[in-house]
């Protein structure tokens, strides 16, 4: 700006004098401006001052951060200053995983850490499991070398040699002690009260069991056992009298057992299949299977199709009955001296399981009425059930009265398991998680859970506010089991790991205390229903709890009650006044 000012100055010089004030305005003078922007040197300074003391001093383990290249000796450097509070030990708060600081993983067995523990702590060395080949142990290498590198748990070959020195010193002067002592006073060798005695004379525990059993019994020993046979005998007998033999018969009561295509009588119906979904509660009665001569105590639906119905009555008869037809009774199966307790098809409704009071559990052809096999313990079994993979259909669990359930393998006819933990009578047997598991609940008011095939429980349910569960039935999704509790409540556990008490789901108002009614749901899930012991049916929605409605259906107890498979709104109940109703 100053050549700018002095340039011009120049140029008026040159054009002469000025001109008179008269004539023209004075020149205006503009104040000089920098273009350079302001430069504030103290900062500047302080920045370049403040570069060259970070390159020098350490860098702070706190920071996560580094903006410069620092060198080798800075990264190394041991923490300036005080302790700090929450790094004692020079660690920062995150990088300590333990109380003490931070420590690395190592596997290593617990038997191995206790070995190279207390070696360190004896002879000041141990086996480093973090380090490099060549540098394996830590601690008084000296010492190491004098070891030759043994661990506590090592014995030397010198101090083995000394040990066996020692004993047989010993045993030496043991033998020696004895020959003196014989020679000197035999008196004392006759005398069982001497030690001299005690050492010549000494033996095993067991020396004497080798002698053979007593040939000769005593007259009481005699008497005892013939006795304890007796008493043998007689439970034996009282097992044998429990089969009750009766002759297994089968009377057919349709028009033929094979229709004009040769199809058998139990074949299910092409055309049946689900009409829908959605499943609806049934209204009226729409037709009676009369037959049986007392109460019904189970029904069960053909699997999968529902176009026959399995009745199991107390006049020691089961019988059959048509559900799409004629409705009327196709085969009485007979073989059983006392009422029947349960039955249960197979995956495929060919064959079926009874369970009499006579206990007997047998093994039925749907078709023929014969008798394929009996089983018997000798107990009432008060619940059978096949196990429900296609593969495993061979399979048999029967809840006994005497607080077993037992396993059977029908091909050979054999007991292969006994699963036995309950304190009364076992009532239901219900497998969860894709048969991998069953449930079991018993007159001891708890629940169990079994690994299949293994003894052991795997989870034991009782609490002081439980009562005993006589039918138990699973959710269509496999997720919940209801329960029907003899308080008259219908209880609701989950199928998974823990097997919890849903307490936000309760199905209460029939009044089902001393009966065992059956508990069961619709096919979609949506509804819980049940008989009481008035001979009503109740049914509740899944979702709310709420009653949604109920039939009278019998005079005296409505003891089961199922839902058929295919036909969303059709129910069929049984009591025990001998009739099975079928409701839309």
């Amino acid at each position: 700006m100053d050549l700018l000012q002095s340039y011009a100055e120049d140029d008026d010089d040159d054009r002469g004098p000025p001109s008179s004030p008269e004539s023209s305005s004075p020149p205006r003078l503009l104040p000089s401006k920098s273009a350079a922007p302001k430069v504030d040197d103290t900062t500047l300074a302080l920045t370049v001052a403040q570069a060259n003391q970070t390159l020098a001093r350490p860098i702070d383990p706190s920071q996560h951060a580094v903006a410069f290249n620092p060198t080798y000796d800075q990264l190394w450097a041991p923490i300036y200053g005080p302790a700090h509070p929450y790094a004692k030990d020079g660690i920062a708060q995150g990088m300590r995983n333990h109380k003490l600081g931070f420590v690395e993983d190592a596997a290593i067995g617990s038997f191995l850490f206790d070995e190279q523990y207390n070696t360190f702590q004896k002879y000041g060395y141990a086996a480093d499991p973090s380090a490099s080949a060549g540098n394996d142990y830590v601690g008084d290498l000296d010492a190491l070398k004098q070891n030759d590198g043994i661990s506590v748990y090592n014995i030397r070959q010198q101090e083995q040699k000394r040990r066996r020195i020692e004993q047989k010193r010993e045993d030496e002067e043991e033998q020696g002690a004895e020959g003196p002592a014989e020679e000197a006073d035999p008196v004392e060798v006759e005398n069982p009260a001497t030690d001299t005695w005690l050492m010549k004379n000494k033996k095993s525990p067991w020396a004497g069991k080798k002698e053979g059993l007593q040939a000769e019994l005593t007259e009481e020993q005699k008497k005892y056992a013939e006795e304890y046979a007796k008493k043998k005998g007689e439970e034996r007998g009282e097992g044998r009298e429990k089969a009750e033999v009766v002759p297994d018969k089968s009377t057919f009561h349709g028009k033929e057992e094979r229709d004009y295509q040769g199809r058998s009588w139990i074949a299910p119906p092409k055309d049946a299949k689900a009409t829908n979904d959605h499943c609806y509660i049934p209204k009226r009665l729409v037709h009676t299977w009369s037959g049986h001569t007392k109460g019904v105590s189970a029904i069960r639906f053909f699997p999968k199709h529902g176009h026959l119905i399995l009745s199991a009555g107390m006049d020691t008869k089961v019988k059959i009955w048509d559900v799409f037809n004629s409705g009327k009774c196709m085969r009485t199966y007979m073989g059983h001296s006392k009422a029947v307790r349960d039955i249960s098809f197979c995956n495929d409704g060919t064959k079926f399981l009874t369970a009499g009071y006579d206990k007997n559990i047998k093994y039925w052809d749907t078709e023929t009425g014969k008798v394929i096999s009996t089983f018997s313990t000798g107990k009432i079994p008060y619940v059978v059930k096949l196990h429900p993979d296609d593969e495993k259909q061979n399979i048999l669990l029967a809840g006994m009265s005497d607080k077993k359930i037992v396993q059977w393998d029908m091909s050979t006819g054999q007991i292969t398991q006994e699963y036995d933990q309950h304190l009364g009578a076992v009532n239901t047997i219900t497998f969860v998680d894709d048969n991998r598991r069953f449930v079991t609940s018993s007159d001891d008011k708890s629940l169990r859970v079994w690994e299949f095939g293994i003894p052991v429980v795997i989870k034991y349910i009782s609490e002081p506010h439980m009562h005993s569960m006589p039918s138990i039935s699973l959710h269509p999704n496999t997720n919940w089991l209801a329960a029907q509790s003899l308080d008259n409540q219908i209880l609701i556990y989950s199928t998974r790991e823990r097997f919890q008490l849903n307490k936000k789901k309760r199905f209460a108002g029939h009044i089902v205390a001393g009966y065992a009614c059956q508990v069961n749901f619709s096919p979609d899930g949506r509804f819980v229903m049940s008989g009481d012991g008035e001979g009503r049916c109740w049914f509740w929605d899944w979702k709310s709890c709420k009653v949604f409605r109920t039939l009278k259906c019998h005079e005296g107890v409505c003891i089961g009650c199922e839902w058929h498979p295919l036909e969303q709104s059709k129910v069929a109940t049984c009591g025990w006044d001998g009739l099975i109703k079928y409701w839309d």
